[in-house]
Formats: structure tokens, sequence, C-alpha cells
């Protein structure tokens, strides 16, 4: 079921999805070689409760394997849902730090891939062509279009770069809950899927590889990386559908002031 929400409803989601965008620039600040993961997680779950929220990934999926973190932070060849940790980041790496919050009873969920110290040119044009195609997926997310012109949008703009487009994971609707309908595919037919309609709310999220497209879940249940070892990149932004020009609700604004990064330019 796909839920409309009121222009209260917005605010409470851009309010959530704001402190998700804050967040992440609280993690940008210390992102260098040498930081372990689990410090930049423990960063982010200290702003998030300083903040009146609460961590909305720390304990999500329940059962006998619930994920541990706050963040999800996924490096080189993972692709999403890295578990932080010891893991010590390293110059040239790529990293997908991926946060999402409830306040209020609404949730916010977005991501950015940030580069480590100097990364190579390859790298490079993975981050520039999957945040290029993240945009291109939201020009599209307009009234009266359909799902399938956001993915077709993503994929066109990723494969003519010879890059891989990840299939087996999707963006989402997001609300009440950080998951809902309808689900928004990286790829696709133009002109396909469900209609889209003014009030729509939307996480849309490439993930894109330097090789192929299939994926492989480690032992751990959770960390998805590339299949034959590319690394991956993850933009991700929280957007409602409108007439004419999609909201986005989430900014990577914060993020660029502080790394001052002049390939990744935002939006």
């Amino acid at each position: 079921m796909i839920f409309l929400k009121s222009e209260t409803e917005i605010d409470k989601m851009r309010d959530a999805a704001r402190l998700v965008s804050r967040t992440l620039a609280e993690v940008a600040r210390v992102i260098e070689p040498g930081v372990e993961t689990g410090k930049l997680d423990q960063i982010a779950e200290d702003f998030i409760k300083k903040n009146n929220a609460r961590p909305a990934f720390k304990g999500y999926g329940g059962g006998k394997n619930p994920f541990p973190a706050t963040l999800c932070i996924s490096v080189n060849e993972e692709v999403v849902h890295g578990i932080p940790g010891s893991r010590k980041l390293e110059e040239g790496d790529i990293v997908s730090v991926d946060c999402g919050v409830e306040k209020e009873g609404y949730f916010g969920d977005h991501a950015y891939t940030f580069m480590v110290g100097e990364c190579d040119d390859e790298s490079r044009k993975l981050l520039k062509a999957t945040l290029e195609s993240l945009y291109k997926g939201i020009e599209q997310a307009v009234h009266a279009n359909k799902i399938g012109d956001i993915g077709h949008a993503v994929q066109a703009h990723c494969e003519k770069q010879g890059l891989g487009v990840v299939r087996d994971l999707v963006g989402h609707g997001i609300g009440k809950n950080m998951h809902e309908d309808p689900s928004v595919p990286n790829y696709g037919k133009a002109g396909r899927g469900e209609r889209l309609r003014t009030g729509m709310t939307l996480a849309i999220e490439p993930m894109i590889t330097l090789g192929t497209w299939k994926v492989k879940t480690l032992s751990d249940g959770w960390t998805i990386v590339t299949a034959d070892g590319a690394r991956a990149a993850h933009f991700e932004h929280d957007i409602v559908v409108r007439e004419g020009e999609a909201e986005i609700l989430s900014t990577f604004d914060y993020i660029a002031e502080i790394t001052k990064n002049e390939i990744l330019e935002t939006h």
C-alpha cells in the first residue's frame, strides 16, 4: 500500500531527513586514513540521540540477527549494509555511509560515498557517475511519470559509462516506516511500473559498481559485496514527488561544506 503524505507529514519527514544530513556531516569531519569505522558509528549514534531522535538501523530486522549498529559503513567492494567495527580506513578507500533516523514518528534515510584521502581515477569516475545518476533519477520523480522512468534514467547514465547497476537491491518508499511501498529499482524501462503521484515520498538510492552488477551476502548475514570484488558506490536522497519537479528533503550541503571536494559537487 502506498501512502500519500500531507504537508504536515512532509514537514516532519524533512526534519528527519535533515538530521540524517547533519549526522553524515559529523561523520565526514573525521573520515581519514586510520580511523576505525566503529568510531564513526559512535559519533553518529551520539549525535542522533543528542538531537532527540532514534537511530533507525540499530536493531533493524529483529530476530536472531538484528543489525547491530547505527550506520551501515561499506568499504570498497562492499555495496551496502557493512557493519562498523575495528576496521581502519586506508588511504584511497571509498566508503559508503548510510544512516537512518526516526524522529517524531517519521523516518529519514540517506547515504553518501566518501573518498578517504586521494583515490584513483576509476574510483573518482565511479563516485561522480553514481552521484550524477541519483539526480538523473530524481529528475524523473514527478507527478504522472512512472517508477520505471526513475530506474531507466539511472541505468542509462551508468551503463553508457561501462558501470554495473545492482539489481538485487532497490530504493523504496519512506514515511512512518523506513521501508514502504513502492520499490524503486535503479534499472527498468521508461513508462513502466507504478504511476507516480504528488505526495509520494521515496528514497532513491543508486548502487553502482566498476564491474558486474551481481552481488552476494557475507557470512555475517548483512554485508553485501560485489560478486567480482569490484568497487561499488552508493548515494541516496529522500524526495517528495511533486508537479513539475521533485522536492529533495535531504541535502548533501552540510557534507560539501566539510569535504570541499570539487569532483563531487552537490545540488
